[in-house]
């Protein structure tokens, strides 16, 4: 008879408890990145002066971080700890934002400061280490929305409550409207307004993000559109002002013009497709927005069974496919099969996720991991259709493949919580189960009864 080691050295799933779908998804994009990001950073090692070889030595060490976080997570076995946590998910949010709209310590050597990366600051560099914000913040906030509509629905509150018994002839504070206003509308107000500033396609895509959470956790539809619209306005007046006086509130606001620059870019990779493949180079050297015309040659050039792993020509020309259009070079290099292969990946994902969702009977769970299992499909979908042009040019990695250290460990702690929840979920299954009564009886109760019958019909 095996034993207990030999069985788990055949399976290693076998001895993991939460959902084994879950961890298969989050293993196969982990090894799907360490292919990626190794094929196609060859134009990453000539400017950092460095061999590929260094850079995945680099990629698998932050791999086997990931993995480690995730695990670290996955055998938090309290929900009260993400709970306590998810409390101050949007003070951290705020914090971070803030250092990087007011440039703290930008073009310094301070060993922690704020930073510009493609015309925007949105980093912070702590010793070295470039932390991406927005990365941490979507996580951020989605947890905390998790716990601020919880509490709303035990109406566990304590700031506003104190401050009514300090001011008990202000009754306003006491409301329900109230409540909801000041720890859920206006937290996702601040954190986009601050975002704005780092680019106005990412912090849409953040709100998109936000009010369809708000909508799966049951959050009324016409608050969510009061939502939208008081946001919008926001936008509206900022580009009135900017258009008007010349005065830029955010800095990024003059890029706001999605509509041309869709329809440039769809032209350029038309002329692109025009000229000779000797010459496609230099026409694209002569325009602007390089990067988006290179993602969607890329894709055009990669067909439907691709150039073949390690054949992709726009590696060496996109400066960021590696992050943000590594969803198109896996296009160039597989074709339309891998693309597939990505896209079941996120869409079971995202099925399972909801699966597992409905197992649990703590609202938290429920909703923390409806959203951060929306958080991940949906960034997914929104880097796809970014690349393929469906939507606007904005900088969102692939989760768990993109190459970047804080993005990955990001998401690796996202699936770390989803995969601590799913382990507490199957656990409740498995105690109601052993709880309920059997729906075929054993073997010893029905001989027993045979028995009785007999002793009966001897009589």
């Amino acid at each position: 008879m095996e034993n207990e080691t030999t069985k788990r050295f055949r399976n290693p799933l076998e001895g993991l408890q939460g959902d084994k779908v879950i961890w298969m998804i989050a293993l196969l994009l982990m090894l799907i990145s360490i292919v990626t990001v190794f094929t196609s950073t060859p134009l990453l090692a000539l400017q950092q002066n460095t061999t590929r070889f260094e850079i995945i030595r680099e990629h698998l060490l932050i791999v086997g971080l990931g993995l480690l976080v995730i695990i670290l997570l996955y055998n938090i076995k309290n929900i009260k700890f993400f709970k306590f946590v998810s409390k101050y998910g949007f003070a951290l949010s705020l914090l971070l934002l803030l250092f990087v709209v007011f440039r703290i310590g930008g073009n310094s050597t301070m060993p922690i400061r704020a930073a510009e990366v493609n015309n925007s600051w949105r980093i912070i560099v702590l010793f070295g280490i470039q932390i991406h914000v927005y990365e941490i913040v979507k996580v951020a906030m989605v947890m905390y929305l998790a716990w601020a509509v919880n509490a709303m629905k035990d109406d566990d509150f304590h700031l506003l409550p104190w401050l009514h018994k300090l001011i008990p002839s202000w009754n306003w504070l006491d409301k329900t409207l109230t409540k909801k206003c000041f720890y859920i509308y206006l937290p996702i107000l601040i954190t986009s307004a601050l975002m704005l500033d780092g680019g106005t396609s990412a912090t849409a895509l953040f709100m998109m993000m936000m009010f369809l959470i708000l909508f799966v956790g049951g959050v009324d539809l016409k608050e969510i559109f009061g939502l939208i619209a008081i946001m919008a306005l926001y936008v509206g007046l900022t580009l009135l002002i900017y258009k008007t006086t010349g005065f830029s509130i955010h800095e990024r606001m003059h890029h706001v013009n999605i509509e041309s620059r869709t329809g440039s870019t769809s032209a350029k990779l038309a002329k692109v497709m025009e000229a000779n493949p000797q010459d496609r180079r230099a026409v694209i050297d002569d325009m602007k927005l390089e990067q988006p015309v290179g993602a969607l040659l890329a894709i055009k050039e990669g067909g439907f069974f691709g150039k073949g792993i390690g054949r992709s020509n726009q590696k060496y020309k996109v400066a960021v496919i590696f992050e943000d259009y590594i969803f198109s070079f896996i296009v160039e290099e597989t074709g339309w099969w891998g693309a597939l292969i990505i896209i079941i990946l996120y869409l079971s994902l995202l099925g399972r996720g909801a699966m597992v969702a409905l197992r649990c009977d703590d609202y938290y769970a429920k909703f923390t991991m409806a959203g951060l299992i929306l958080l991940i499909s949906m960034q997914a979908f929104m880097h796809m259709a970014i690349n393929v042009h469906l939507l606007p040019q904005t900088g969102q990695t692939l989760p768990m493949i993109s190459h970047g250290a804080s993005s990955f460990l990001c998401f690796c702690g996202a699936f770390g919580v989803i995969l601590s929840i799913s382990r507490q979920a199957q656990s409740k299954m498995l105690q109601d189960a052993q709880q309920a009564a059997p729906l075929i009886e054993r073997d010893d109760e029905v001989k027993e009864r045979m028995g009785d019958l007999d002793q009966l019909e001897s009589l």
